[in-house]
């Protein structure tokens, strides 16, 4: 069985999965194996209860009688067949990938090309070698766009996604103090992420550009075609707005405020206003989408409990965005309290970066520091540093917090948010 002959058996399902638990009827199933599972043992189960077909990396499951395929290894048969996919795709395709906001960037994109356009996105954080493929073959026909979301910790990791989704256009949020173990340091992250201009400019695509970050300009100096926000002589230029500690944006006279925090969530709205205002959608329907966008995902969300303000950034975090969250976070009224977690996969950054974050929580003048996790508390000796967050539910359960507002930020490593129950 190769790529071409399944093709149409393809065309003809409802979706791909790789989660045996979530094999509906006419659905394909990729049973991916590791060290301690291997779901081919589902792929009968899977064939019985509807599947249309599934693909196994064990000779001994097949049964082509019942389209349970063998390929040597799921993961490129997956993978293989979303180019193939992605091949006869005639839409544009809009990769992005950066060290912070990707998530949020994508979302936003989402929510403003859909003003206009019927477009399917990463959905979650499926974005890496796994997800991306999924993503691509989730795009039906009646997709006029697709918005995808590329992550990487290492090198060539860019490189691979892009080849997987082809992008048209491209945007990398930033360039910051990531994943520094795996990329090898600050140079290693420009030289990765940059992997995504180094394929569209390879083909002659579009790249997106903010013009304040010095890194995008000098990347994409001289090269055309771009879209670029954000100087006087720039494609677009957007003022920013702030109002009740939600960041917003102003074009042309018009205002459109979102329910993000913090002025970093300005770049995020500028290159999804960008998209919308290069692909023929009015400014008034790219408010409407900036203004009713909210954010569910635990990154720049603000939620109310009771009398206080809680912001919510529990899913990533590494030096370059903690260190915008406590600034934001900084500006709000009222006592503070920041609950922040370790920055993980920093190497042998790692202490040095935790010391600088400390130092600057400190300096900012927060009424209350707590932090969580071994790389924290060994740079912390003050009472409130916990090893894990366990230790922090516990002293929660005998401790009020009493500040107005309190900001959790930390690694999903650390998984804060199972600490807001008890706030």
């Amino acid at each position: 069985m190769n790529i071409e002959q399944f093709y149409p058996l393809f065309l003809k399902s409802d979706k791909v999965t790789i989660d045996s638990r979530k094999v509906g009827k006419n659905d394909i199933f990729f049973a991916f194996s590791g060290d301690n599972f291997n779901a081919a043992i589902f792929a009968e189960k899977a064939a019985d209860d509807g599947a249309l077909a599934v693909i196994v990396e064990q000779k001994e499951f097949e049964n082509k009688d019942k389209n349970i395929f063998y390929f040597p290894s799921t993961l490129e048969f997956l993978q293989q067949l979303a180019i193939h996919h992605r091949n006869q795709l005639k839409i544009p395709v809009i990769g992005l990938t950066g060290s912070n906001g990707k998530t949020t960037t994508k979302e936003i994109i989402h929510a403003v090309l859909s003003e206009q356009f019927n477009v399917q996105y990463t959905y979650g954080n499926l974005n890496n070698h796994i997800g991306v493929p999924l993503t691509i073959l989730s795009i039906k026909a009646e997709h006029e766009m697709a918005v995808i979301e590329m992550g990487a910790n290492h090198q060539k990791e860019i490189e691979l996604l892009c080849t997987i989704s082809q992008p048209d256009f491209g945007y990398i949020t930033n360039f910051g103090k990531a994943h520094l173990e795996g990329f090898g340091g600050f140079e290693g992250v420009i030289k990765g992420k940059s992997e995504l201009y180094d394929y569209l400019k390879s083909h002659h695509h579009t790249i997106v550009v903010n013009d304040n970050d010095s890194v995008q300009t000098e990347k994409t100096k001289n090269y055309t075609p771009k879209i670029s926000f954000g100087k006087e002589n720039s494609d677009y230029q957007f003022g920013l707005l702030s109002e009740d500690h939600f960041v917003g944006m102003e074009y042309q006279g018009t205002k459109a405020v979102s329910k993000l925090t913090g002025a970093y969530n300005f770049t995020n709205l500028c290159a999804a206003a960008s998209l919308g205002l290069h692909f023929g959608i009015s400014f008034e329907k790219i408010k409407h989408a900036v203004e009713n966008y909210t954010p569910t995902n635990m990154r720049s969300q603000v939620v109310k409990k009771e009398e206080r303000t809680l912001v919510l950034d529990t899913y990533n975090a590494n030096p370059s965005s903690m260190t915008a969250s406590l600034h934001n976070f900084a500006t709000f009224e009222g006592r503070k309290t920041i609950i922040i977690g370790d920055m993980l996969e920093l190497g042998e950054e790692s202490e040095k970066e935790h010391q600088s974050i400390l130092k600057l929580a400190l300096e900012l003048a927060f009424d209350q520091i707590i932090t969580v996790g071994k790389y924290f508390k060994s740079v912390n000796p003050s009472a409130l540093s916990f090893d894990n967050t366990a230790e922090l539910i516990e002293y929660l359960k005998q401790n009020t917090i009493h500040s107005e507002n309190i900001l959790l930020k930390g690694s999903r490593g650390i998984a804060l948010e199972k600490s807001i129950e008890f706030i």
